[in-house]
């Protein structure tokens, strides 16, 4: 018997605690307090139930399995937003890690612990010059005791210019890339790895391709020496669709990358290709030419309590025999 898991992830723009909130440390409190004014708990109430009524749309209606978040201020907002899952009737649990972002945003995980047991979190510390975001890794295991191993992301930003930034990324790429080999070395050479996140990069960057070592091509990843990743978003790039839009240009920078265990035929826990989706539902998607995702807003930005994020939600089907 074959069962099938709905993978997601979902940069949920800026998903602050409250204004002045008892969670919040006093250094934090000085770096972004001001950004917060008027973030109200009746706000952010709503922008969780916001988000909440698009997750419970994932996976036909049943919710996804597994669901990768990014741009999470604490455990205790995820935790609220398990809340608004609650009709699904399913056993949510969180993963989440307080990481080095100067800004306070962290990586997380929300997954139904009736089908998948934690057996382990790391959080790898990235840094050049100055900390930036660790990447989330979470190793699972299944029902059948097999292990899938997770590695959340949210690469720096291009603050200062693509250019300018890009040796940050290029450091986290190369993070990537060696704690993938660092997973099959203690884990064994047949442990399936998905990495997952808002990679700030599109595929085709080097950062991707380069340093973490992801391509486009299934042959070069079951073939190659060294650990490589697929990039399962290759497919979706030529047909004009964004995970986020700037300037009313499409751009793929929210990614599922899949290790050469994970896209073998005879794999035991298999990734999909061709089930990867931008996932863009009814009334979270601006009309006219350009149909990028309704935003939320918030931190400085203009309030639009209609919204929900300024990214659009991506999910992978995974198989397991």
């Amino acid at each position: 018997m074959v069962s099938k898991y709905q993978i997601a992830f979902w940069n949920l723009e800026n998903l602050f605690d409250f204004e002045n909130s008892p969670r919040r440390s006093d250094k934090l409190e000085r770096t972004i307090g001001n950004y917060l004014h008027g973030w109200t708990q009746d706000r952010l109430d709503r922008k969780i139930n916001q988000l909440g009524s698009i997750i419970l749309q994932m996976n036909g209606g049943s919710g996804p399995d597994i669901l990768g978040v990014c741009e999470v201020e604490n455990e205790h907002v995820m935790n609220q937003l398990v809340q608004a899952l609650a009709p699904l009737r399913r056993n949510y649990a969180v993963e989440h890690h307080d990481m080095s972002d100067k800004r306070g945003i962290d990586v997380g995980f929300i997954y139904d612990a009736d089908l998948f047991v934690v057996e382990a979190q790391f959080s790898h510390f990235v840094v050049r010059r100055s900390a930036t975001r660790d990447i989330f890794q979470v190793n699972f295991r299944t029902q059948n005791n097999r292990l899938f191993v997770l590695a959340g992301n949210h690469w720096p930003s291009r603050t200062g210019g693509k250019l300018k930034s890009a040796g940050y990324r290029a450091i986290t790429g190369e993070t990537l890339a060696y704690f993938h080999q660092r997973i099959l070395e203690v884990h064994g050479q047949e442990t399936p790895v998905l990495a997952m996140g808002d990679f700030i990069d599109e595929p085709f960057d080097q950062s991707l391709v380069e340093y973490a070592l992801s391509t486009r091509s299934r042959m070069k990843v079951v073939k190659a020496r060294a650990p490589r990743f697929l990039n399962l978003m290759w497919p979706l790039m030529g047909q004009g669709l964004g995970t986020l839009y700037y300037n009313n240009f499409p751009y793929v920078l929210d990614q599922f990358l899949a290790n050469k265990n994970m896209v073998k035929q005879n794999a035991p826990i298999r990734v999909l290709p061709k089930s990867v989706e931008v996932l863009r539902f009814s009334g979270m998607v601006e009309t006219g030419n350009y149909p990028k995702p309704i935003r939320f807003g918030g931190m400085g930005k203009p309030l639009n309590e209609n919204g929900f994020s300024d990214h659009f939600p991506i999910s992978v089907t995974v198989s397991e025999a």
